[in-house]
């Protein structure tokens, strides 16, 4: 049968809500792109973005755009060509990859040359609030490893502080999400460093975010929004230690591949992170996260339900992230 595309709109509620210092959400909303041959169905999912100025018609389209491509046989390397960074691209690299693999009988780990994935450990994300209302969320989860606290105000001081005392056996990351100033930023950092926590995430917008080059840096910086593909690298020396890659930001698995394998060679460790999505998001970039040393794939966690198959999670001691069939991107 000739290749065919779909894609799909869909939504999945969050278990309350996913607040951060841009705003909150209640549902998660994805696109599925669904690519068909010969019997196998590659899948990918993205979530459009708005900070980049993505919107869920504006992917659509986007994705859409390079469906004659796509049917006619695209290639990923040409893909990375013809589409730009970002979830549409997203989308369909990784339907890519699965396609490939389920025709080939395979993984795409296997693809790859790499080992079978082991379960990795992910952080938990608590939403921004009110230093006595995230105390309360992060009590409740202090039993997980890893919790990454959403912060971003003129003064976080007593959040850092509530969490620390709430969780205090569990390695903490802020996420500021570009909300501190120059003014803010040594102020926090110091109490960040006070309360022993593990690492900063974009602290500053990106673009202004200079001063990170002439301050003390008492606790690792990742950056996250400054940070999307491999030629972002060069302007981030000295002003980061880490840099988070997310699939929706790289523009799918090819992207994110060669960015962490440049980010490694420049001595930043690697973070590997996540929209709120669902397992068909996550499982890529489980694969991503093999060996980095910050992992935050719970975007399925903040659901109130899943798809499936799902990912394999244990929220107990270990709260372990693995695949389920394989390690391909869906079933």
């Amino acid at each position: 049968m000739p290749r065919s595309m779909e894609i799909a709109l869909e939504a999945f509620p969050i278990a309350g809500s996913f607040t951060i210092s841009r705003g909150s959400k209640t549902s998660a909303h994805v696109i599925v792109c669904s690519i068909f041959e010969n019997g196998a169905t590659g899948r990918g999912e993205c979530v459009p973005y708005g900070r980049y100025g993505e919107s869920l018609d504006g992917v659509v389209d986007a994705i859409e755009d390079v469906r004659a491509a796509v049917i006619s046989g695209i290639t990923r390397e040409e893909l990375q060509k013809t589409m730009p960074a970002g979830a549409a691209r997203n989308a369909v690299d990784c339907a890519l990859w699965d396609l490939q693999a389920k025709q080939g009988g395979t993984s795409v780990s296997d693809l790859l040359g790499l080992r079978p994935p082991e379960p990795v450990v992910t952080a938990y994300t608590i939403s921004l609030g009110t230093a006595e209302e995230m105390a309360i969320v992060t009590a409740q989860n202090a039993h997980r490893p890893i919790l990454k606290v959403k912060v971003g105000t003129n003064d976080d001081a007593a959040r850092i502080r509530a969490v620390r005392r709430a969780a205090p056996r569990s390695k903490i990351i802020l996420d500021a999400n570009e909300g501190w100033t120059e003014e803010t930023i040594r102020h926090h950092l110091a109490i960040a460093a006070e309360e022993g926590v593990a690492l900063i995430e974009q602290p500053l917008p990106a673009g202004k975010d200079e001063a990170l080059s002439t301050i003390d840096r008492p606790v690792a910086v990742c950056a996250d929004e400054s940070v999307h593909s491999q030629h972002d690298l060069l302007v981030l020396k000295g002003r980061y230690d880490a840099v988070n890659i997310k699939l929706d930001k790289t523009g799918g698995l090819t992207e994110a591949l060669a960015l962490k394998k440049q980010a490694q060679a420049a001595g930043f460790q690697i973070m590997v992170g996540c929209m709120v999505a669902t397992s068909l998001a996550m499982a890529p970039a489980v694969l991503l996260a093999q060996d980095a040393a910050f992992v935050d794939l719970d975007g399925p966690l903040l659901l109130a339900r899943d798809r499936q198959p799902a990912l394999n999670m244990k929220a107990r001691q270990s709260f372990r992230l693995n695949l389920p069939c394989g390690d391909r991107p869906g079933k």
